[in-house]
């Protein structure tokens, strides 16, 4: 290979891995239970991790069924579980840009499930994947202890309307 493709190729992983590159805010479970409490319209609250294959299985169709529904008012938030040195490694933030993830997203610093788990709602067992879905203005809020298909995602978003 020439040095210049060689360089091209250099500068194009670098550019790639820039654009879907993002913050990702810690956040104790008080702050993110505020977060999404007080959104504006509905917003599906996925809780997930790197190392979690069910979780990285449903997220494409969480983007693109979230994204497709963006000009309703449907937002889609990410929360992390990993391992604090997954996060201050920079390792949480290569692996979303290494998959192209864009959506917002946190990562819940704290290690206490016997804390957060019933903080988000007290049923969940400490399981991922596991998501949340809201509508602060219609009182509306129904979790979700499983992967969740394509339809049954659909389905719940439209049920919070």
């Amino acid at each position: 290979m020439t040095m210049m493709k060689t360089l091209t190729l250099f500068v194009m992983a670098c550019f790639s891995t820039a654009v879907f590159s993002q913050e990702v805010p810690s956040l104790k479970v008080a702050e993110l239970v505020k977060k999404y409490s007080s959104a504006n319209g509905i917003t599906v609250v996925n809780f997930w991790s790197t190392w979690c294959k069910p979780c990285q299985e449903e997220m494409p169709h969480f983007l693109r069924v979230t994204d497709s529904l963006k000009s309703k008012g449907v937002q889609l938030l990410l929360v992390s579980l990993d391992t604090k040195d997954v996060y201050t490694t920079g390792k949480l933030k290569a692996f979303v840009a290494k998959k192209k993830w864009e959506a917002p997203m946190v990562w819940l610093n704290e290690t206490d499930a016997d804390i957060y788990c019933p903080a988000v709602d007290k049923t969940w067992s400490g399981v991922i994947p596991v998501t949340l879905i809201i509508n602060p203005a219609k009182n509306y809020s129904k979790f979700y202890e499983t992967s969740l298909t394509r339809p049954e995602l659909e389905a719940g978003i439209i049920a919070a309307q």
